[in-house]
């Protein structure tokens, strides 16, 4: 393989870099709205439940669409389809007559777009780029996530202190424009079809499973990673709360967590993508975990006055999160076939969104009932044991040892 990939990543990448700004600005903008118009937690974790409880149920259908479809082809039309989502949106504040499940029923539409965007994505890179540098380019797209991250949530508090929240909508709709034109100008290659149109689709989820399930030592990997989701996803929401309520920030502070966090992960994501490591990246995973854990156990444990501690490990946290997610990522890439890679993560998305659901669900009544500070506390605790475990699974540390 030539050096023509680099050409084709910068495109894509460049395309990347705006969607993510603005999708990162306009999400922060929403949980800025919704937490100053309701203040509850029990609802931003049903915003995020309705922002992923669709990618769960077409997910691994989707998966096989992907592997059989065109994949160049799918990432625009799926951007496409959140750009008219969120324009409808906006259209509808316009008119005044947005109400709250007109918000849930957006995310819901805009997490069907992303069923078929993100595996698309990630299936397509092995596919341009040498095997060697996966991970290298994982930790790339971390880079790039991290500083679209770190400039969105200050963006999207600017943003909705200057504009209706229908004007701030509009700047996703432009970053999936920008996406979509990127895409025109590249090729993206598609796997040789190994799936012949006789058979039928729950045949082929059911073998994106056994591709997980035929390697122990992957499949085990996959459990701790649905784990870790399930405990991380449902505190990463009330972080706006724990500025708020705890802390007794301002919009601008909440912005600073959700910024020092990606300020973390570009460092994480510059980190893995400074060059190619030897190291193996199942130990990486489980080093991340206990890191992860000890991050949110101890901004549990922090006194009302202790913000910018709060800040620190938030960052922290952010290193530990960007390095994991290259690390799994790589691991993935390598050990599944392109051709089935579509379905794999999709599947892998749908097993770790259904649980984290369930833990969302739980979250809102815990955090409202018993406090933040405590659902901190227990979610931290209960990922350092899945971090400790991991280390005594031989077959999973073994699985990245080519």
């Amino acid at each position: 393989m030539d050096n023509s990939w680099k050409k084709t990543f910068g495109i894509i990448w460049t395309g990347q870099f705006f969607s993510i700004l603005t999708s990162s600005l306009v999400n922060f903008a929403l949980i800025i709205w919704l937490s100053l118009k309701t203040g509850s937690a029990e609802i931003l974790a049903w915003a995020s439940i309705a922002a992923l409880l669709p990618q769960a149920i077409v997910g691994p259908f989707t998966g096989v669409l992907i592997d059989r479809w065109d994949r160049k082809l799918v990432m625009m039309l799926a951007d496409s389809f959140i750009a008219l989502c969120t324009l409808l949106l906006a259209m509808l504040f316009w008119l005044g007559m947005a109400q709250m499940w007109h918000i849930f029923l957006m995310l819901s539409l805009r997490s069907i777009g992303a069923a078929f965007h993100m595996p698309a994505m990630q299936a397509s890179v092995p596919l341009l780029a040498p095997a060697e540098q996966l991970t290298q380019i994982a930790g790339i797209n971390q880079i790039i996530s991290s500083v679209s991250q770190i400039a969105g949530p200050a963006l999207g508090a600017m943003s909705i202190a200057i504009w209706k929240i229908e004007y701030v909508l509009l700047f996703d709709v432009a970053g999936a424009l920008i996406v979509v034109s990127s895409l025109l100008f590249v090729t993206i290659p598609n796997p040789e079809k190994k799936i012949e149109k006789s058979r039928n689709i729950l045949r082929e989820m059911k073998e994106g499973v056994m591709t997980i399930l035929r390697q122990r030592g992957l499949s085990l990997i996959f459990l701790f990673a649905i784990l870790f989701t399930f405990f991380l996803m449902p505190v990463s929401v009330l972080f706006p709360l724990m500025t708020f309520r705890y802390f007794g920030g301002t919009e601008l502070q909440a912005g600073i967590i959700e910024a020092v966090w990606s300020v973390g992960a570009l460092l994480g994501g510059t980190i893995m993508g400074a060059r190619v490591y030897t190291i193996n990246k199942v130990w990486l995973l489980n080093w991340m975990y206990l890191a992860s854990g000890v991050t949110i156990l101890l901004s549990g444990l922090l006194p009302a006055n202790g913000y910018y501690w709060f800040a620190l490990l938030t960052a922290l946290g952010g290193v530990s999160g960007a390095v994991y997610n290259s690390a799994f990522i790589g691991i993935v890439q390598t050990k599944v076939d392109p051709a089935a890679l579509g379905r794999v993560f999709s599947i892998f998305a749908t097993f770790s969104i259904i649980p984290a659901m369930l833990g969302l669900i739980g979250i809102g009544f815990f955090a409202d009932g018993l406090g933040l500070t405590t659902s901190f506390i227990a979610c931290g605790a209960i990922i350092l044991i899945i971090g400790v475990v991991a280390f005594f699974t031989p077959s999973a540390l073994q699985a990245d040892k080519h």
